[in-house]
């Protein structure tokens, strides 16, 4: 099939790839003009194991490619993906400009029957807004032309988005149109092949879907940050804890492990923009209030424990940072712990000696030359003149590292861990001062 994708983004970017991969012929279409010149080339502007491989051979083969011709791009597919941000706004609503934006040029040029699918993270009744706008420009250009709006959200992990676009859970389409049923079935069929996962319903339900899952699980990520801190001042151990109500096969395990809280372009931004969509409706979401309040609050923890070891006084000091990216296997940096860590420090009058395995580039892109800040090669470049040890993603390689090194290198024996990655007795045996998320006793409470 024909397809085209407005946005080459992280969305836009890896579903284009997975979709020419099975053989369609995909045109990617974006304003950036360096963007498509270094895809063409070769050269990804994120990093997604896995992807890298699969864009090089689908550009080769001819079935992806790049264009900031956007007339060339609805020219070229029947089927038109709209894959561009939705940042958040001022109130932290979405902000749907981008949207309707590619609606309209979509409008400006069709000379045929299109399926327009929302592949972007939108709120409930975007699609009708990107009909209305749809449907005037058509009328404008005094042109009648059918077409259908479809919902088609994506449920990708940073980290794992190739798996999760070549073998998905589910496919979620909204739509109550046959046509767009039968074109969107077909588009699917290489990835239903082992059973269906295709999943139909209106399209107000779709939008809605996406939201509810992000903010389910940005729920339970809070939910075991709020017992931590429970745990914290009671003298119990959250990692026991999650270990006695993860073998509830009600609960599971994922998403239940306690940390300095969760980043990322999607969670922090959908239960906001959620919220504010209740507002709109005159609705009080208590509970996804509380799911954002706690995380807020839990992305401060690790100063708090740094400048309670400390006594309240960081000038001067040298902190050791391992991990920037919001979680392992990214270099997305967008609300990430760190960034709160790293803020606050340089307000305290502290140093940063920070490394992570791939979100450096990102990192000086973001910060660019502050003088509080060094981005060293090595986990162990970083620990050099430090007084303390931050621990903010769980990359692998964190996971045993050699905690002689470790505090040789630290003028203090104190390790703050935001990921509980490491035992608290076998920490307290080797002399550290140890700070984990809800470790009982072996926490000083903050």
């Amino acid at each position: 099939m024909k397809v085209t994708v407005f946005g080459i983004g992280y969305v836009g970017l890896v579903q284009a790839a997975i979709l020419a991969s099975v053989g369609h012929d995909v045109l990617c279409v974006d304003v950036d003009q360096s963007k498509v010149d270094n895809l063409k080339k070769g050269i990804i502007p994120i990093y997604e194991p896995g992807l890298t491989p699969i864009v090089e051979e689908t550009t080769k083969n001819g079935l992806l490619n790049f264009t900031t011709d956007a007339a060339a791009g609805v020219a070229h597919g029947k089927l038109q993906f709209i894959a561009v941000g939705t940042p958040p706004d001022e109130d932290g609503s979405a902000d749907l400009k981008y949207v309707l934006a590619v609606a309209e040029t979509i409008a400006s040029h069709m000379e045929e029957p299109k399926f327009i699918i929302d592949k972007s993270t939108v709120p409930v009744g975007t699609a009708d807004k990107v009909t209305a706008k749809v449907a005037q420009v058509l009328a404008e250009r005094n042109v009648k032309l059918e077409f259908n709006v479809v919902s088609n959200p994506e449920f990708l992990k940073e980290g794992a988005a190739v798996n999760d676009c070549m073998r998905p859970d589910r496919i979620v389409v909204g739509t109550d149109s046959q046509a767009a049923r039968d074109a969107m079935t077909e588009l699917y069929a290489p990835f239903n092949r082992n059973h269906d996962r295709m999943i139909f319903m209106d399209v107000r339900s779709a939008e809605l879907t996406k939201y509810a899952a992000n903010c389910m699980l940005a729920t339970k990520i809070s939910f075991m940050n709020e017992m931590s801190n429970l745990a914290e001042l009671l003298g119990a151990d959250i990692e026991a804890v999650r270990h006695g109500i993860g073998s509830d096969t009600r609960i599971g395990y994922q998403f239940i492990y306690p940390g300095c809280g969760y980043g990322g372009s999607c969670f922090p931004k959908d239960v906001q923009a959620l919220v504010r969509t209740a507002h709109g409706i005159e609705y009080q979401p208590a509970l996804l209030e509380a799911v954002e309040s706690v995380n807020a609050a839990q992305k401060q923890k690790l100063f708090k424990n740094l400048s309670h070891y400390f006594g309240g006084d960081l000038k001067g000091k040298t902190i050791a940072l391992w991990g920037l990216s919001f979680k392992p296997q990214t270099d997305d940096m967008r609300e990430a712990s760190s960034r709160v860590l790293m803020e606050a420090l340089w307000q305290a009058g502290a140093r940063v000696q920070a490394f992570d395995p791939e979100a450096m580039e990102e990192c000086q892109r973001i910060y660019g030359d502050i003088e509080q800040l060094a981005l060293v090669g090595t986990k162990e470049s970083a620990l050099k003149g430090a007084d303390a040890l931050v621990i903010c993603t769980e990359w692998s390689q964190f996971r045993a590292p050699d905690f002689d090194v470790i505090a040789s290198n630290l003028t203090y024996p104190v390790i703050v861990d935001g990921r509980n990655l490491y035992d608290p007795k076998l920490l307290k045996d080797k002399g550290f001062v140890y700070y984990g998320i809800g470790r009982g006793e072996s926490v000083q409470v903050v």
